[in-house]
């Protein structure tokens, strides 16, 4: 059954006694009793299959914290097998928090794979990497691409598995911040996006629900094409520069989150990616020529 099939008062209900859904090659176990946050996920997860099986991989618990904090301020715990991984966090921002705490429990528990942090799309069968610094304009790229056809793997992780180097896609929400909300909204007003949580730590925030094509695939691995290192500029025409093997390998360990656990390996992996890619800059300042710059770039290599 998927999230979306229950009413949210029914989704709300089983979320006080755990839900689990399937996110990728993840299992993940939320409890709570915060109406926000349980209405919001039932927004933005929509369409991922609910998991009645005992086991979870990330068994998350969003809840108040103990003692007299609880009553003079609101807030809320990231508790995942038991324990709390965070400071409390302020109550009325439970969902980045839920997002966040996601972020940690993959980017620390998911070593069957290379992770780099990175958005990723694909066009058929060939993946588009894109690793950037925050700023970049990653999430918005991403949120445009994955809304005139190319298929959405994630926007927070790029999971390469070690047998054959394919990304397994995690088609999570995509995470908007500040003007990007707007810029998406404009873009492309079939977007569903979940309410804007404001004055977080990255400021005001909002969350895409993947495209449901995307979440039916999610199933489907993709074979690394392209790595393209994004950088919004505003009034920049697009363009593109041809980026060195050897550099794209060690900007690309920069963002990987487990590059020293995975070792020779891990290292390997990153060649390898490299080696197989064409490695390029991509420089931006229009969302209609970006997508028109990719396509394009699609194109030329099919």
């Amino acid at each position: 059954m998927k999230i979306g099939e229950l009413s949210t008062d029914a989704f709300a209900e089983r979320a006080r006694r755990g839900v689990s859904f399937k996110m990728g090659p993840f299992t993940t176990r939320l409890t709570t009793a915060y109406r926000d946050l349980t209405d919001t996920v039932h927004y933005v997860y929509y369409d991922h299959s609910m998991d009645e099986g005992p086991f979870a991989d990330f068994d998350v618990t969003i809840k108040p914290p103990a003692g007299l904090r609880r009553w003079i301020r609101k807030q809320a715990l990231f508790v995942v097998d038991g324990t709390p991984m965070f400071e409390p966090y302020p109550g009325n921002l439970t969902m980045p928090l839920f997002e966040w705490g996601l972020n940690w429990c993959i980017a620390g528990l998911g070593h069957d794979y290379q992770i780099i942090h990175a958005a990723v799309l694909a066009h058929g069968d060939r993946a588009l990497v894109m690793p950037a610094k925050p700023g970049a304009g990653k999430s918005t790229l991403c949120c445009a691409l994955a809304h005139r056809g190319w298929r959405f793997l994630s926007d927070e992780f790029a999971l390469l598995r070690p047998a054959d180097g394919r990304v397994e896609p995690i088609p999570r929400p995509i995470g908007l911040k500040n003007e990007s909300v707007d810029v998406i909204r404009r873009f492309a007003p079939e977007a569903q996006i979940g309410p804007l949580w404001r004055e977080t730590q990255k400021g005001n925030v909002a969350h895409v629900r993947p495209p449901a094509d995307a979440v039916a695939r999610m199933d489907e691995s993709a074979q690394p094409a392209w790595v393209v290192f994004p950088t919004w500029a505003a009034g920049t025409p697009a363009r593109w520069e041809e980026h060195g093997k050897a550099e794209a390998v060690l900007r690309v360990a920069d963002h990987s989150l487990n590059y020293p656990i995975m070792g020779e390996q891990g290292f390997d992996m990153l060649v390898r990616l490299a080696d197989e890619c064409a490695c390029l800059e991509f420089e931006y300042g229009d969302l209609d020529e970006a997508i028109a710059a990719f396509d394009e770039l699609a194109g030329a290599d099919a």
